[in-house]
C-alpha cells in the first residue's frame, strides 16, 4: 500500500478582522408588557388611524422627550453604554439625536439605508407579528461586490446579508453606518417599532437630526 502523501502546508486557521457587532438585548417582561401598552396607546393618539395597506407611518424624530417613552429611553441608555464599553471608546456622555416610531401594515416595509451622522442606531420592537419578525443588515464592505462567485453553501464568511430574527421586547442597537432593511410585512397585523439614534454629547449638535422628514401619508 502506497504511503499517504505528507501535507504540503500545515493547518490554516482564518483570521477575521473588522468585525461588525450588533448588541442584542430582551426588555424584561415585567417592563416588556407595561411599556409596550404605554406606546401603542401614545402612537394611536399620533397617529389617528391605521395606515394603509402597503403603507408605513413614521412619527415624529423627538419621541425620547414624551413622557410615554421614559420608560424605553431608560432601556436605550443602557443599552447603548453597554455597546460603548464594549467598542472601549471614551467619551464624556451621549445623547439620543432623534427617536421616532415605525408603523409598517400588511405589505409595508423599508428599502436598504444608514443613518448618518451620528455613531450608533438602533431599534426596539413592540409588535412582531409571524411574517413581520425580521430585520436585514448588509455587507458594509463594497469591494466584495466586485466578484460574486456561485457558492456552495451560504455561511457567515460568503454571504452579503445576515437577516436577524426579533420579538416583542428585542432591542437591537448596531452602528450606525451599517445598512439594514426590513421585508414587506407579510402579516396581517401591523408591525411597530421605535428606532432611535445615538450621539457622543460632545458632538450631538444640529447635524446629527435625521437627514429625512417623517411621512405622515
Amino acid at each position: 500500500m502506497a504511503a499517504t502523501e505528507p501535507s504540503r502546508f500545515e493547518e490554516s486557521h482564518p483570521l477575521r478582522m473588522f468585525p461588525t457587532v450588533v448588541w442584542r438585548g430582551e426588555v424584561a417582561a415585567q417592563v416588556r408588557d407595561p411599556l409596550n401598552a404605554g406606546i401603542v396607546g401614545a402612537l394611536d393618539a399620533m397617529r389617528g388611524g391605521a395606515p394603509a395597506p402597503g403603507a408605513a407611518w413614521q412619527s415624529d424624530q423627538a419621541l425620547h422627550e414624551h413622557d410615554a417613552f421614559a420608560e424605553l429611553v431608560a432601556c436605550i441608555d443602557e443599552a447603548a453604554a453597554a455597546a460603548l464599553a464594549h467598542l472601549k471608546i471614551g467619551h464624556d456622555g451621549f445623547a439620543i439625536t432623534a427617536c421616532w416610531a415605525n408603523v409598517n401594515a400588511p405589505g409595508a416595509g423599508h428599502a436598504m439605508h444608514s443613518h448618518p451622522n451620528n455613531l450608533l442606531s438602533g431599534v426596539y420592537y413592540v409588535t412582531t407579528p409571524d411574517g413581520a419578525d425580521t430585520v436585514n443588515f448588509h455587507d458594509p464592505r463594497p469591494q466584495t461586490a466586485i466578484m460574486r462567485p456561485p457558492v456552495t453553501e451560504l455561511t457567515a464568511d460568503n454571504t452579503d446579508q445576515v437577516v436577524v430574527q426579533v420579538s416583542v421586547g428585542t432591542l437591537l442597537v448596531f452602528p450606525a453606518w451599517l445598512q439594514h432593511s426590513v421585508d414587506a410585512n407579510r402579516s396581517s397585523e401591523p408591525r411597530i417599532s421605535v428606532s432611535f439614534n445615538i450621539m457622543l454629547a460632545s458632538y450631538a449638535g444640529r447635524m446629527s437630526e435625521p437627514l429625512w422628514q417623517p411621512d405622515r401619508a
